[in-house]
């Protein structure tokens, strides 16, 4: 073959491989369009809008997080691909021109207009703590992210106390008890074979792992987990794993359990002995170490909701300052302000409990009660979430699972989808 034939036949190769360049990128992403997903009322599935938007992130696509605008929604390149998904998902999707994108953006930076907008840059890899036994049913952040298609992990003590947990970037705590009291459950269960089979598989892990007692192990892994958020990680938790993992970090070195749990008395000084300091969320609470008695202490305020009852329990979302206040923002967002209220082994938390300096989100002003809060720790943050369901009021054991495909559009449970995006945004200073 002659040099000149062998030049032709590389221009040609080289052309066709151009072409096909450009035919998978044109047959990829639309011209001169974007993708908005609304997330107002419009919105067929707000629950899975969240999984496509970490479907984009996954596939290395930044979306723009509009919040206040129509509910908090997210605008995204326009890729035929991910208008394809959402059309099998059934989320609700718009396709707008470049000039429509940019008046939006507009409206939001208006300094009058409450609304901000943050870049999501990078899907957060996601551990959920829970035993092995666990069911993404039994708890309502696993529950929601199987519906929504975000992928997890799951870890327990072992994995934890192996110090794992620096490789995640948001962190959930299955409704465990982190006290060693197997969630105050003895006094209706203690003969219940689940109940019995958790106790020898705790006894024996706390073993492997080198520590005398459940309790032991329990701290321990809490100061693990107060280290991960001190190190700059995202902490996620509702029900018992809210106020038992607070006690657990006060009561740390001290004996709260008593014999029915551990084989010995609890320390007659143990309550004078909580050091509130190592807590995140609470001080001053009162212990309740009989256990006969289905609380940890006087943090839970189940009492009070079982009084209001479900036709009048709801909390209200706080309407923060998108350009000031973004974190809250963000983790507030949703299309209704006022949510329907859950019960759980810990409903809500008592407000003159909640520490200072920690940031209330959605409370029943009228009872005294919060549901929803923040904090920072370290170069890390952490939000409470009360309640084990937000669609089935009361959840008991042994009930069936609840079909999220009958609550797509669940303001409760976008709350916890919105801190699951939280770790994605770029990382920005609060403005004082």
């Amino acid at each position: 073959m002659t040099t000149t034939s062998t030049i032709k036949l590389l221009r040609s190769r080289i052309l066709r491989a151009i072409c096909a360049v450009l035919l998978f990128t044109f047959s990829f992403q639309a011209s001169a369009t974007k993708l908005l997903i609304p997330m107002d009322e419009s919105q067929r599935d707000h629950l899975k809008a969240y999984g496509i938007t970490y479907w984009v992130l996954q596939q290395d696509v930044p979306v723009e997080w509009l919040l206040n605008y129509r509910g908090g929604s997210f605008l995204i390149d326009h890729f035929l691909t991910v208008e394809q998904e959402c059309t099998i998902r059934g989320v609700t999707y718009q396709v707008i021109a470049d000039g429509q994108a940019a008046a939006i953006l507009s409206e939001i930076g208006d300094p009058e207009a409450n609304m901000e907008v943050v870049k999501l840059e990078k899907a957060p890899k996601i551990a959920v703590y829970a035993p092995e036994s666990f069911q993404p049913w039994d708890d309502a952040v696993a529950l929601v992210m199987t519906y929504a298609e975000i992928p997890y992990e799951r870890i327990y003590d072992q994995q934890v106390i192996a110090g794992t947990l620096p490789k995640y970037d948001w962190l959930h705590l299955h409704h465990e008890d982190f006290t060693g009291q197997y969630g105050k459950f003895y006094r209706s269960y203690h003969t219940a074979p689940w109940y019995v089979a958790q106790v020898q598989e705790s006894e024996a892990m706390a073993a492997q792992l080198g520590f005398a007692k459940v309790s032991q192990m329990k701290g321990a892994v809490s100061r693990k987990i107060a280290d991960y958020v001190a190190g700059g990680g995202y902490l996620f938790t509702m029900c018992s794993g809210t106020d038992s993992y607070d006690i657990s970090l006060a009561a740390e070195g001290l004996d709260i359990c008593a014999s029915e749990f551990d084989h010995d008395p609890v320390d007659p000084m143990a309550q004078k002995r909580l050091d509130f300091t190592r807590s995140f969320a609470f001080r001053d609470f009162k212990l309740i170490t009989d256990p006969m008695v289905y609380e940890f202490s006087d943090i839970d305020a189940t009492d009070i909701h079982g009084r209001i009852g479900q036709p009048r329990d709801f909390f209200t979302l706080f309407d923060f300052s998108a350009k000031w206040d973004i974190v809250p923002t963000m983790l507030c967002q949703s299309h209704e302000q006022v949510v329907r209220g859950f019960m759980g082994q810990t409903t809500a938390f008592r407000k003159d409990l909640v520490n200072p300096g920690v940031l209330v989100m959605g409370e029943n002003k009228a009872h005294g009660t919060v549901k929803y809060i923040h904090g920072e720790f370290g170069l890390g943050q952490w939000t409470f979430y009360g309640g084990h369901d937000p669609e089935d009021y009361q959840h008991m054991v042994g009930d069936p699972p609840t079909d999220l495909s009958l609550h797509p559009n669940s303001s409760g449970y976008r709350l916890i989808l919105n801190n699951i995006l939280f770790p994605a945004a770029r990382k920005r200073k609060q403005k004082t």
